[in-house]
């Protein structure tokens, strides 16, 4: 169903934008917000979803610029509340049973690989995306540091996936084929996920 959902984005969104007009706005906003700003919700298409929005404004449905705007400032706010929440309840929320421990351990070898950069490296990687904040929260990063490098993460990878849907989904190929390069997008964003477990299980 999920999966489904995800496939079809292009029509939901098209749905959104013809029945509430400029209410895809604030819901681009809010998904977006939930997906980075949220520990407990990592799976939200965030790389898609910006893709296909960029697509429609290529379109005329909706303006590439407000949606640049919208969705830089949802991520940047979002990654701000997580780091926040990561800060103060960090302790108790590590040992909710909402939040796999796994993910947990994930972000934090993503952190030793790649240190400070990580909180704009993992703005490319599904899950690690939403629990790099929280970890930096956790570690009690230095805040003025941590907005630096989330105001330049989450202006490129808006940025990267909005002007690529918007230059580059009207082209037939891929707008005949919108549904599977939904799919192939998500694929691909797991990809270093699939790399580090694959790894992981050969040194374990």
């Amino acid at each position: 169903m999920i999966l489904e959902i995800f496939s079809n984005l292009d029509k939901v969104l098209i749905s959104v934008i013809q029945n509430y007009g400029i209410l895809f706005y604030p819901l681009l906003f809010l998904l977006i917000f939930i997906e980075t700003g949220l520990v407990v919700f990592p799976f939200l298409p965030g790389d898609s979803l910006l893709f296909i929005s960029g697509t429609l404004a290529s379109k005329g449905l909706i303006n590439v610029i407000l949606i640049f705007v919208v969705a830089c400032l949802a991520a940047i706010i979002g990654d701000s509340v997580n780091y926040w929440t990561g800060n103060f309840v960090g302790g108790k929320i590590c040992k909710s049973r909402f939040v796999k421990k796994d993910y947990l351990i994930r972000t934090q070898n993503f952190y030793e690989k790649y240190g400070a950069k990580a909180i704009i490296l993992s703005r490319f990687v599904p899950i690690v995306r939403t629990f790099a904040p929280f970890i930096a929260g956790v570690g009690k990063m230095k805040y003025g540091k941590f907005l630096s490098y989330n105001v330049i993460g989450g202006i490129l990878w808006v940025a990267l996936f909005v002007f690529a849907g918007f230059f580059f989904g009207g082209i037939p190929l891929i707008e005949k084929n919108l549904s599977l390069t939904i799919i192939l997008i998500i694929v691909i964003s797991f990809v270093p996920i699939i790399v580090e477990y694959i790894k992981h299980k050969r040194t374990h």
